[in-house]
Order: structure tokens, then sequence, then C-alpha cells
């Protein structure tokens, strides 16, 4: 006899086979793989390290004003850095504006059927392109700069964030739309009076997670000339300075890292639990026996 476990143990065994010949058939030879180590090492030890942190130097013009502390903000990396910062928070603002009236639209629990479908098809288009593809398209539009990476990016975002923002309408109690209904509340009232307050923390903490999201895939669009960081990059990939390239590279984990950990912590302030307690900074950053010793350590 077959029980619930070993059924879900069997399934799993199963797709990993099916998977296996999938892969199987997508690679026509694989002893290309056997020389693969070796030339990832001679690259690395050749080409990539030790980084290059000139990026890191003020440019040679515009002349640098800056005290020279803090002369690295006249430097590529930086410059490159924080405009990726930018086109991520400017792009995930509009982007929850432009998507929460159409989650809501999109949510059955709240509206027809058809104008459901209609607004999740809206979604659906946004996000079935990558934010790197939107950012070629406005490319072509208007121009190179900035000002594509934040449409493309901002595109991306309503699909992404709307589907996430309709979903989690859809998982609400329904004793409070009953209510409204009871009421006679309209729909737009039943939105705004009911659905966003009762839905306030998860729309807040998605929208912090869709930044994080953004500025990961903000280092990405510039290169194909959208701005940001990745417009750096892609310059000394033609030129074949890798150490200089490996250096932006570390740039981007660090800041992703931190915003990483800045994410965790500010999405833990619109947790509904009552019983989980809001994280320490020690127990984001160390294992979680660690922080618990040093968080008793610091009470004492």
């Amino acid at each position: 006899m077959i029980t619930g476990f070993s059924k879900a143990s069997l399934y799993i065994i199963l797709v990993i086979v099916f998977a296996a010949w999938v892969m199987d058939g997508l690679v026509d030879d694989w002893g290309r793989l056997s020389g693969s180590g070796e030339n990832l090492i001679i690259f690395f030890q050749e080409s990539l390290w030790p980084p290059n942190w000139s990026v890191i130097e003020p440019q040679a013009y515009p002349v640098c004003t800056a005290y020279p502390i803090i002369d690295f903000t006249c430097s590529t990396a930086w410059i490159g850095m924080v405009e990726t910062l930018k086109i991520a928070f400017v792009s995930t603002v509009l982007g929850t504006i432009i998507s929460l009236p159409i989650g809501i639209l999109a949510a059955r629990n709240l509206n027809s059927k058809p104008a459901s479908y209609i607004a999740r098809f809206i979604l659906a288009a946004a996000r079935s392109l990558p934010s790197i593809i939107w950012a070629i398209f406005f490319v072509i539009l208007v121009g190179f700069g900035p000002l594509s990476g934040v449409l493309a990016m901002t595109i991306y975002t309503v699909g992404y964030l709307g589907k996430l923002q309709y979903e989690s309408i859809e998982g609400m109690s329904s004793i409070p739309l009953e209510a409204a209904s009871s009421m006679g509340l309209s729909k737009l009232e039943t939105a705004i009076g009911v659905v966003i307050p009762e839905q306030a923390n998860h729309l807040i903490s998605q929208a912090i997670f869709m930044f994080e999201y953004n500025v990961r895939h903000g280092t990405v669009i510039g290169i194909v000339g959208a701005g940001g960081i990745g417009y750096y990059i892609n310059l000394y990939l033609r030129f074949l300075q890798y150490d200089k390239v490996i250096a932006y590279l570390i740039i981007i984990f660090a800041v992703v890292l931190l915003i990483d950990f800045l994410s965790i912590y500010a999405r833990s302030f619109f947790s509904e639990e009552s019983d989980v307690n809001r994280p320490s900074w020690w127990s984001i950053l160390l294992p979680a026996d660690l922080a618990t010793k040093l968080a008793g350590n610091r009470q004492q």
C-alpha cells in the first residue's frame, strides 16, 4: 500500500528523472564540460583577479568638486549605482500607483469575471516580457538613458506587483466584504474603505519587495543603454577589461546584499503576526542560534 508520503516521494523522483531526461536532450555533447573548471580558473587568475578598483576613483572629466574624503562620489561606480537605485525607486513608486487599481479590478471576489479577466490580461501582458526586453523597446522609442529604464521597469513592476496584489486581495477574509455589501457600499467604496486598509500591510510589504527586486534587475537594463551601472559594465566588457567588470560586480553584490537586509527589516514592521517579534539586526545578519546568544548577552 502506497502512503501519502511515499506518493509524494514518487512524484518528486519522477519529476527529477523527467527533468534529467529533458536536460539530456538539450545538451548535445557533455564532453564540453570536461575542461570548464580549468578554463574558469585560468580566466579568473588572468583576467578577473585582482579587481581594478580604479572604478571608484573620481573621473578625469568632468572635474570633481567634492571634498577629497568623498571624491568617490564622482566615480563611475557611484554614479552608476546611484542612478540604478533612482531608477528602481521611481519605477517602484509609479508601478505601485498604477498596479493597485488594476490589481483590485483583477480580484474575483470584488468584481465580475469579465472585468477580472480583462485586468488579468493587462497584468499578464505587462509581465510577459522581462524588463530587459522592455528596456530595448523603450530605448528604441525614447533613446538611451534612465528614462527608458524607468519606463521599462515601471511596466514590468505593474505586471509583477499587480499579480501579487490581486492574489493577496483574493486571499483576504470574506467577512469584511460581506459587511461592506450589507451596508450598501459600492465597489469603489469597498475597495477604498475596506480592502486597502485590510490589506495595507501586505501591499506595503509587496512594494518593498518589489523595490528590492527592481534594484537587482536594474543593474542589467543598463547593458542595453537604459541607464544605471549596467552601462559601464557593458562598456568595459566591450574593451575586455574584465578586472573592472568584476569590481563593478562586487560593488553590486554588496549593495544588493545591504538592500536585502534592509528590506527584511523594513518588511518586519508590516507583519500582522502579533506573536512574532520584529527581528533584530543580529537575527538578520547572523545565524539564529548565534543571534539569540548575542541578544541574551546584551540584555544581561
